[in-house]
């Protein structure tokens, strides 16, 4: 069941009203929930309420705390993804799938192979955030992730404790084999570049050489963009919590 953000300010007498316009459109008009029903919600503190409605009025509606507790649907890494922009579909998706997966910001990266003009990124931001809202309110995720403003990769590699690159060239080593030798600091924030469909460029590699930045493998298997993010979070959520 998917929940909806509100504010402590809500929530009252273990009460919560909902009287903001799109919200009680969006609950009561579209989803045409009625009294008795359950819905969940979620403050800005990542406390979960379960509750029932009692009360619909023309413009709000009221709903019976039956259970709170804090949510523990995140992960406990501070993990962010810089992807060079890809067409419309795969973007969305990219989006959806890093949001997720829990990460805690996405980077529009602008490359030298890069599918979308700058002009057209730099007015896409504040679209791309509402879906990884959506997202977070679909996979009940009790944290939201920033998607930042357009940027490009000599400008964010120090900004990070610890810069992977995943990439099809000119390396066979993979992420657990990366680790054995470089241990990563679970609490330290991690950043993983994922480039354009048409791979980096030649100047690309040579700043990731020229800047000591690690080039891992996702295996044999020559990936879409979009796959790529997908298989690159889970490989290292995986490695650096569980490997």
């Amino acid at each position: 069941m998917p929940h909806f953000l509100i504010n402590t300010q809500n929530i009252n007498n273990n009460k919560v009203t909902i009287n903001e316009k799109e919200l009680f459109k969006h609950i009561i008009k579209v989803m045409r929930s009625k009294i008795g029903e359950k819905i969940l919600f979620l403050d800005e503190n990542e406390i979960q309420y379960e509750t029932v409605i009692e009360n619909i009025l023309p413009d709000s509606f009221e709903c019976k705390i039956i259970n709170s507790y804090q949510s523990k649907r995140k992960i406990p890494l501070k993990l962010y993804i810089a992807q060079s922009v890809l067409n419309s579909d795969a973007q969305i998706s990219s989006i959806q799938k890093a949001t997720e997966l829990g990460v805690k910001g996405i980077i529009p990266l602008y490359t030298d192979n890069c599918a979308v003009k700058e002009s057209v990124i730099k007015n896409k931001i504040e679209k791309w955030q509402k879906i990884a809202l959506e997202s977070v309110k679909q996979c009940e995720r009790c944290d939201i992730p920033t998607v930042f403003e357009l940027s490009y990769i000599k400008n964010i590699i120090n900004n990070y404790n610890s810069v992977v690159v995943f990439a099809e060239k000119y390396t066979d080593k993979n992420f657990f084999e990366y680790i054995k030798e470089n241990p990563i600091d679970k609490s330290k924030s991690i950043l993983i570049i994922i480039g354009p469909e048409g791979g980096f460029s030649e100047k690309e590699f040579e700043f990731f050489k020229t800047n000591n930045i690690p080039l891992i493998t996702l295996g044999n298997l020559i990936y879409r963009a979009d796959t790529a993010l997908t298989a690159a979070l889970t490989t290292v959520i995986n490695g650096v919590l569980y490997g």
